[in-house]
């Protein structure tokens, strides 16, 4: 077991946009707990830069390179989705511990593979659910569990585009370098994967689908799990592609009650998610901001009615983001040998209920 002060050594695989507003500005935020010692990108110029920004001196455009470097003590894969597990794996081979972005994969294959070189290497991997760290969601589930009957629930998640929210509030790079062999293999990567995931062919208009309910649906749906358990099955489903927007309705049997299911994207300067889940006497809600701005402050709002008197209590437990706590519960999973809540065995459910929506819009 690690000192509690100890300050791990931080590799980073992937600096596009999440790394650039979040998680390398928190982990320098973080001092105490976290040094940043390499970067990793196949954009040579963005690595460049970063490097001069923060500070770091060991560059890598190949992640077999990063997790190679011996004092390196975990590794942060961000970079995108077709890549997660081989990252993963790489590293836990080189015995390092891994935080995964979300979604962890896209096919079951991956999951038990990351799950696989965890077991075989003894290292923690963890599953970058930052809602699910918010103080604010872990006291809502401790309230859903007082309550004797569910009787509904609602899980919302609609967003206009992350660049209305960064470009106003955050300074972002990004360069036209990334070679062109590395473009053609991520397009082959992602359709091969696709492919795999959901049976279907790329010019089937729901295998881009999948994608977006991977990346933005994996959020709501990893949060039902923990706040009310898995589904059973699903009633059905139905999604509505325009020119730009997209838009999906989904019905959840959980048995004694229902759960609707409602996600998209348009073009709107806003940002809705929820969890809210009802009993006959008390509702629970969970509401978060874009956290692409930092420090909105995540909120639970309960609703109460005792006798001839209703009360609603509004809670802010903090202003500080969920990927601070994100990130304090990764040092303290390391340094004291501990299991995450967001396991890659938990994560692996996402991709079940994944497949309940896929199958549930084919038959529509």
């Amino acid at each position: 077991m690690m000192e509690q002060n100890h300050v791990l050594n931080v590799g980073i695989i992937g600096l596009g946009e999440v790394a650039q507003v979040i998680h390398l500005p928190v982990l320098q935020s973080l001092p105490q707990h976290y040094r940043i010692t390499a970067l990793c990108d196949v954009s040579p110029k963005l690595l460049q830069h970063l490097g001069e920004q923060y500070r770091v001196e060991n560059l890598y455009t190949d992640m077999n390179d990063l997790v190679r470097q011996e004092d390196i003590d975990v590794v942060l894969v961000l970079n995108s989705d077709e890549y997660h597990a081989d990252c993963a794996i790489a590293a836990a081979n080189q015995k390092k511990h891994v935080l995964i972005e979300k979604p962890m994969c896209l096919t079951f294959a991956e999951a038990d593979a990351i799950i696989e070189a965890r077991d075989r290497n003894q290292i923690q991997i963890m599953i970058g659910y930052m809602r699910r760290y918010a103080p604010a969601f872990v006291q809502a589930v401790k309230e859903i569990g007082g309550i004797e009957h569910i009787g509904y629930a609602r899980i919302r998640d609609i967003i206009g585009p992350n660049s209305f929210f960064v470009r106003q509030s955050s300074h972002t790079v990004m360069f036209n370098d990334i070679p062109e062999p590395n473009k053609a293999e991520r397009k082959q990567r992602a359709e091969r994967l696709g492919q795999e995931a959901t049976g279907l062919t790329p010019d089937d208009p729901l295998f881009g689908f999948y994608r977006f309910l991977a990346g933005l649906g994996s959020h709501d749906l990893s949060a039902m799990r923990e706040a009310i358990g898995m589904p059973k099955s699903v009633i059905g489903a139905k999604l509505a592609m325009q020119p730009e927007s997209m838009f999906l309705n989904v019905i959840f049997d959980y048995g004694t009650f229902s759960v609707t299911y409602e996600t998209g994207s348009d073009q709107q300067g806003r940002f809705d998610a929820h969890v809210e889940v009802y009993g006959s006497r008390k509702s629970v809600k969970v509401q978060y901001d874009t956290p692409y701005i930092r420090h909105l402050p995540t909120k639970l709002y309960i609703e109460e009615t005792e006798g001839e008197v209703f009360k609603e209590t509004v809670i802010r437990p903090t202003f500080t983001d969920p990927y601070t706590h994100e990130l304090k519960a990764l040092h303290e999973l390391i340094v004291n040998n501990g299991t995450p809540k967001t396991t890659p065995e938990d994560a692996r459910e996402d991709l079940v209920v994944f497949g309940m929506i896929m199958e549930a819009l084919q038959r529509t």
